[in-house]
């Protein structure tokens, strides 16, 4: 399984389909912010990262411009991944309560981290085009993950197109709705849970808390 991460994650970062990603996630590494100005941008194709046992798996949208995009890991290197950090770390999902760089020493325990969209997007806007040639990876990762029991969706576009992606391999009636913390039987026996996103704006709006999130993890555990 290793291997098969490792070429996987090698054919992610070489990828070059999506030209209007190539230009803009170049473009944000030569231009970079105040902050980081001294740091060299990884400016590639962001792989997922964790145990590869997971039973839980947690997907995002796509990388940050300064964050993923800058460390080369999904969620790491900005604030939506401190908060999420800090909430894994206090129930014992990662061995650290941050994630800030991909030499940082941090371990999840049966979870794994990805993005349905592996380059940053302009204006966080990824073109339909750009999803589906995406969605490639994000099959190969789930099958890939023998022990996947949950899948923990931040946001309502990431919810969004893990339906879309389940909806080309099966046969969905039922219409899933993003409700917060509602657990959804998947066709494969997988359980989806929608999450509202840790980005500092639900933060600072008070749409999401600690206390929240945690709950979804708690419930994600119990699931598995």
């Amino acid at each position: 399984m290793k291997l098969k991460f490792k070429l996987l994650n090698k054919k992610i970062i070489n990828c070059t389909s999506c030209k209007r990603l190539v230009i803009f996630r170049q473009k944000i590494s030569l231009e970079k912010t105040k902050k980081y100005k001294d740091q060299i941008y990884w400016g590639k194709p962001t792989v997922g990262f964790g145990d590869l046992k997971a039973k839980i798996l947690i997907v995002g949208l796509a990388p940050a411009a300064h964050g993923g995009n800058r460390t080369g890991r999904a969620f790491t290197g900005d604030k939506s991944g401190d908060f999420l950090f800090k909430c894994l770390n206090s129930i014992k999902i990662s061995n650290k309560p941050n994630s800030l760089h991909a030499n940082d020493g941090l371990k999840l325990k049966k979870t794994y981290i990805t993005n349905i969209l592996k380059c940053v997007p302009p204006g966080d806007k990824p073109l339909n085009e750009e999803l589906k040639n995406c969605s490639n990876y994000f099959d190969h990762e789930i099958s890939n993950l023998k022990n996947l029991r949950v899948i923990v969706a931040l946001g309502k576009v990431a919810f969004d197109n893990c339906i879309k992606f389940y909806k080309k391999k099966y046969s969905i009636h039922k219409k899933l709705i993003f409700k917060h913390g509602r657990k959804y039987r998947l066709p494969d026996d997988k359980i989806l849970i929608p999450c509202y996103h840790p980005s500092p704006r639900n933060v600072n709006t008070g749409i999401i808390n600690l206390k929240m999130l945690k709950k979804i993890f708690v419930k994600a555990k119990q699931v598995t």
